[in-house]
C-alpha cells in the first residue's frame, strides 16, 4: 500500500471515529436514562472512554505528524492538540468527570475539534503538490 493511500486512509479512520466519539458524547445526556433498559452501560465506563481517547490521542499524533512533515502547516495540528487536551481533561479531571451535562460539552467539543484536525490533515495532504521545492 503505498504511503499517501495509507495515510488518507488513517487521516479518513481518525475523522470519522473523532466526529462518532463527538456525536456518542452530544447524545450521552439524552441515552443516559435508557441504558439499564438496555444493558449497554459498559460501553460508558471509565475504561472504555480512557481506551478510546488513548486510541484517538495515538492515531491522531501519528497520522497528523506523518502528514506535517509533508505539508509542513501547523493548521491541522493546532486543531488536534486542544482537542486532545480537552478530551483528557474530561476523562482525567475528576470534577469535570462526575458531571454529565460539562462532561458531555468537553468530550463533544474535544472529539470535534481532533476530527476537525483530521479533515484538514486530509485536505492539506490532498492540497500537496510535488515540485522541484518538494524534497518528498
Amino acid at each position: 500500500m503505498p504511503d499517501l493511500h495509507r495515510h488518507h486512509w488513517l487521516d479518513r479512520f481518525g475523522a470519522m471515529g473523532s466526529l462518532m466519539c463527538a456525536l456518542h458524547c452530544a447524545l450521552l445526556p439524552v441515552v443516559i436514562a435508557a441504558l439499564p433498559s438496555l444493558g449497554i452501560a459498559s460501553w460508558l465506563s471509565d475504561g472504555f472512554e480512557r481506551g478510546f481517547v488513548l486510541f484517538a490521542t495515538l492515531l491522531g499524533v501519528f497520522s497528523l505528524l506523518w502528514g506535517y512533515r509533508r505539508h509542513r502547516v501547523v493548521r491541522a495540528l493546532g486543531l488536534l492538540l486542544p482537542g486532545l487536551a480537552i478530551l483528557w481533561l474530561g476523562v482525567l479531571y475528576q470534577p469535570l468527570h462526575e458531571t454529565v451535562v460539562p462532561h458531555a460539552v468537553a468530550m463533544t467539543l474535544g472529539g470535534t475539534l481532533v476530527g476537525l484536525g483530521h479533515l484538514v490533515n486530509l485536505r492539506l495532504n490532498h492540497g500537496h503538490v510535488h515540485d522541484a521545492s518538494c524534497a518528498h
